[in-house]
C-alpha cells in the first residue's frame, strides 16, 4: 500500500507541476523580452572542455556570433587536461579571433582533469566579467540567448542567476535521442516552469545560464566534490536569499547520448550527484535557512529514495503475480487503475511538447507511450545502479569519478 501511495503521490505532484508549468509557459512567451541597457555589463563566458575536439570549434564559433555587443563579452575555454587535438584547434581559433575575445586555459594532470567544478573554479580566477555565463562544450546557442539571459538578470536585483532552455540537437539520431528530446521538453523544462510558477524555484541546468559574479564569490564557487554541481550551487544560492529565474526564450541546442552505454554512464553520474546534494542538504529540512529549498529537498528525497523503492516493489509484485507466485487484491494493482496512469502520463506529456514547433506529431505520441513502458524502467535501473555506486564509494572512501560524455560529429 505504501508503494502505491508513493507512486501515485509523485505522479500527481508531477501532473500538477506540468499543468502549472504549461499555463506559466504560455503566459511567459507572450511577455515582452527585457532590454539591455545602452552599455551592458561585461560578461565572461566559460566553457569547461575535456577532450572536446570533435565539437569545440562549432561551439566556440556559435558563442562568438552572439548578438550581444562583441566588446562586452569574452570567451574562456578551460581545456582541461585534454589528450586530443583540442589545444591545437583552440590555438587556431585564437589566431583568427584574437586572444582578447577568446582566452584558452590549458590545464594538466597536476591542476586539471578533476571534473567540471574544478575547471570552472580555475576559469573564474581568469574571468573579467561582473556576470559569468556557462556553456557546455557541445552547445550551439541561438544568437539572442546571451542577450536575453543578461537582460532578464538585470531586470530584478533579487535574481542571482537566470537559466535558459536547452534543446536536443541530434534528436533524430536514434530512438534513444527521441526519448531524451521528449524527456527534456516535458520532465525537465515544463517541470522547471511549474516549480517557477508555484514555488519561485528552478534549478541551474549546467549550461546556458548567467550568474552574478559577486554571488559566486559569496558562495565560494563550485563544490569540487559535487558531480551535479549545477543542482548543488542552486541550493546554496537559494539559501542566501536570492532567486533563480527560468527564461524559456533563451535557447541552446546540445548533443545528447546516442547509445545506451553513454546514456547509462551519464545518467548514473547525475544520480550520484543528486544523491550527494540530497544528503548534504537533508538537514536543512528542519532549519529556517532551508525554507527556500524545502520543496526541492522533499521532492528529490521522494524521487530518488521513496519512488525508486516503491517502483522496485511494484515491479516485483507484478512479475510475481504474472508468474502465479504471488497475488495482490489491492486496487492499486488493478488493470483499470494502471491504464489510467498510462493515459495520464501520455496526455500530460504530449500536451507539454505541443509548446514546441514541429513536435506535435503522431510519431511522438507513439514514442511517449513507448517511453512509459521502456524508458521509465531504464531510468529505474540507472537510479538503482547509481545509488549502489554512491553507497559503495562512501563505504570504501573512493572519490567519485567524472564521466566524460562521448561526442559525435
Amino acid at each position: 500500500m505504501v508503494a502505491i501511495i508513493s507512486i501515485w503521490g509523485i505522479l500527481i505532484v508531477n501532473l500538477v507541476l506540468t499543468i502549472a508549468g504549461y499555463t506559466w509557459y504560455l503566459k511567459q512567451v507572450k511577455q515582452p523580452t527585457p532590454q539591455l541597457p545602452k552599455r551592458p555589463p561585461f560578461v565572461s563566458i566559460m566553457v569547461p572542455a575535456h577532450n572536446e575536439g570533435i565539437v569545440i570549434v562549432k561551439t566556440v564559433l556559435s558563442l562568438l556570433s552572439f548578438d550581444y555587443p562583441h566588446d562586452r563579452y569574452e570567451i574562456i575555454v578551460i581545456n582541461d587536461n585534454s589528450s586530443d587535438n583540442s589545444a591545437e584547434l583552440l590555438a587556431e581559433l585564437q589566431a583568427e579571433f584574437s586572444e582578447k575575445r577568446l582566452k584558452v586555459i590549458n590545464t594538466d594532470k597536476t591542476n586539471g582533469g578533476k571534473g567540471k567544478s574544478n575547471a570552472l573554479n580555475i576559469g573564474l580566477t581568469h574571468a573579467r566579467g561582473s556576470i559569468i555565463s556557462i556553456y557546455d562544450a557541445d552547445n550551439t546557442p541561438e544568437h539572442g540567448a546571451l542577450r536575453i539571459l543578461v537582460a532578464q538578470l538585470l531586470s530584478d536585483d533579487r535574481l542571482a542567476a537566470v537559466i535558459g532552455k536547452f534543446r536536443t540537437r541530434n534528436k533524430n539520431a536514434s530512438l534513444l535521442t527521441r526519448f531524451i528530446n521528449i524527456e527534456t521538453l516535458s520532465f525537465q523544462w515544463m517541470a522547471q516552469a511549474g516549480r517557477q510558477h508555484l514555488f519561485h524555484l528552478c534549478t541551474i541546468p549546467g549550461t546556458n545560464y548567467v550568474i552574478r559574479r559577486n554571488v559566486l564569490e559569496k558562495v565560494g564557487g563550485w563544490d569540487v566534490k559535487a558531480l551535479a554541481e549545477d543542482t548543488e550551487i542552486s541550493f546554496r544560492v537559494y539559501q542566501m536569499g536570492y532567486r533563480i529565474f527560468f527564461q524559456p526564450r533563451a535557447v541552446t541546442w546540445e548533443q545528447e547520448p546516442q547509445t545506451l552505454d553513454v546514456w547509462f554512464h551519464q545518467r548514473t553520474r547525475w544520480v550520484k550527484g543528486n544523491i550527494y546534494v540530497i544528503i548534504k542538504n537533508v538537514k536543512r529540512l528542519f532549519q529556517k535557512k532551508g525554507r527556500p529549498i524545502r520543496f526541492d529537498i522533499l521532492y528529490y528525497l521522494s524521487v530518488y529514495f521513496l519512488l525508486m523503492l516503491s517502483l522496485i516493489l511494484s515491479d516485483t509484485v507484478f512479475v510475481l503475480s504474472v508468474a502465479g507466485i504471488a497475488h495482490s487484491d489491492l486496487q492499486g494493482f488493478s488493470n483499470a487503475l494502471w491504464l489510467f496512469a498510462i493515459l495520464m502520463f501520455v496526455i500530460s506529456t504530449f500536451t507539454t511538447i505541443t509548446t514546441e514547433k514541429g513536435e506535435l506529431t503522431a510519431s511522438n505520441l507513439l514514442i511517449i507511450v513507448f517511453m512509459y513502458l521502456v524508458y521509465s524502467q531504464m531510468w529505474l535501473a540507472v537510479a538503482a545502479y547509481g545509488m549502489v555506486g554512491y553507497i559503495r564509494e562512501q563505504v570504501f572512501h573512493k572519490q567519485a569519478k567524472w564521466y566524460k560524455t562521448k561526442r559525435y560529429q
